[in-house]
């Protein structure tokens, strides 16, 4: 699995969040991570962002 050079801070500030709610998505995906530098596997990334911007899609949509 490669790794994307995206850690749990750059994730956060990209989509505006904060570190602790990307903590809270790394949690409930079961997705390991030391602290807020941890850069992400891709497909842990990719699972992560994909669930932001559904969130962020439902809530625009209402």
């Amino acid at each position: 699995m490669g790794f994307a050079e995206l850690s749990i801070a750059d994730i956060a500030a990209e989509y505006n969040l904060d570190e602790q709610a990307v903590f809270k998505l790394c949690d409930r995906f079961k997705i390991n991570y030391k602290n807020e530098r941890t850069c992400l596997a891709l497909e842990d990334a990719k699972t992560i962002i994909m669930e932001i911007l559904a969130v962020k899609t439902n809530s625009e949509a209402k």
